[in-house]
């Protein structure tokens, strides 16, 4: 018999996405009774909660809860510990799967691996997106726009860690690591699967699960992801300080910078010129990669990617030291 598989889908307010992320789960070539999708709502207030009750109506595999938390964090935890399955996979509301293949792939890539958590692709190239989206989609991808240690705008197979990747769980992952900190806003994925990690499970990913993200839409929209995911950067390594690189903490040092080198250039002329060939160079680096992408991918690009690296780097940044004030008030 197939492992009976759990999708948990965390949303508020996906009204324009839901429905097509509903019918793409459910049109899976998957025994129907042997998979469910519970979507933990947090209080929508547009139609999301009315497109899920009459999706439902019609489809007995799919459960809404309430998650008064809001949180995504809480969304997943409603997901893994109401859920029947042998098999748990988290999805947003806003994504592109493509084919009907995904719990299939899922099933054998955990049977041929032998391991408890799979990871997956997360490229930010579905169709239909704008010429923003794309250039946004560029950038992440690119190596000053992302991790270098992550993978997942790759398309990698084989054995990995579990921290930027995981996304698929055996049940037997819950009972020795347990659930997601909800005390987490962003990241709380990365904290998760660092759990994972030191609990000694094996990771396992392959692009034959991939599922395809939406970019943000508009440079605020994109200013306020990262500003979240520095926040969850910043809470991540108060938990897990093990984890602290120079990859990571460069936005911060970077928005650190701004501000110290002019002030103490008022102490010494020699920070101001420290602080002119710091950010000389970080912007012939960010220009340089710019007109790469543009020169390989298109020159319409051009226009938009400096803003968008300034907000991936500036956002994380910000997002850091404001999480990290706020600890200190509290």
């Amino acid at each position: 018999m197939l492992p009976y598989i759990t999708v948990v889908l965390p949303v508020r307010n996906e009204e324009r996405f839901v429905a097509k992320t509903l019918h793409e789960l459910l049109s899976q070539d998957y025994p129907r009774d042997r998979f469910e999708i519970i979507v933990a709502d947090g209080g929508s207030t547009d139609r999301t909660r009315e497109i899920v009750a009459q999706a439902a109506k019609k489809n007995p595999q799919i459960r809404i809860l309430d998650n008064p938390k809001r949180l995504s964090s809480a969304g997943r935890n409603l997901g893994f510990k109401n859920g029947r399955g042998d098999i748990f996979l988290v999805v947003d509301g806003h994504c592109h799967i493509g084919h009907d293949r995904l719990f299939k792939n899922i099933v054998a890539c955990f049977e041929k691996s032998g391991a408890q958590c799979l990871g997956r692709p997360q490229p930010l190239d579905p169709p239909g997106l704008t010429d923003f989206q794309k250039a946004v989609a560029l950038a992440r991808a690119s190596r000053i726009g992302h991790g270098a240690d992550s993978l997942i705008y790759s398309d990698h197979e084989g054995f990995v860690s579990p921290v930027s990747h995981g996304a698929v769980y055996k049940r037997e992952v819950f009972e020795k690591v347990g659930w997601v900190d909800e005390s987490f806003d962003a990241c709380e994925d990365v904290e998760f699967n660092r759990r994972v990690e030191k609990a000694g499970f094996k990771t396992y990913m392959s692009p034959s699960i991939a599922i395809r993200y939406y970019p943000r839409e508009s440079l605020s929209a994109l200013w306020r992801q990262m500003l979240r995911y520095g926040r969850g950067r910043s809470r991540l390594l108060k938990k897990h300080p093990e984890m602290l690189s120079m990859t990571g903490l460069a936005p911060a040092l970077l928005v650190a910078g701004l501000f110290l080198l002019p002030a103490l250039g008022l102490a010494h002329p020699v920070f101001l010129r420290v602080f002119a060939t710091a950010y000389g160079l970080y912007a012939l680096v960010v220009l340089g990669s710019s007109v790469k992408i543009a020169c390989e991918s298109g020159l319409r690009y051009l226009r938009d990617l400096p803003l968008i690296y300034l907000a991936i780097h500036l956002g994380l940044g910000v997002g850091f030291w404001v999480e990290a004030a706020m600890r200190r008030g509290r």
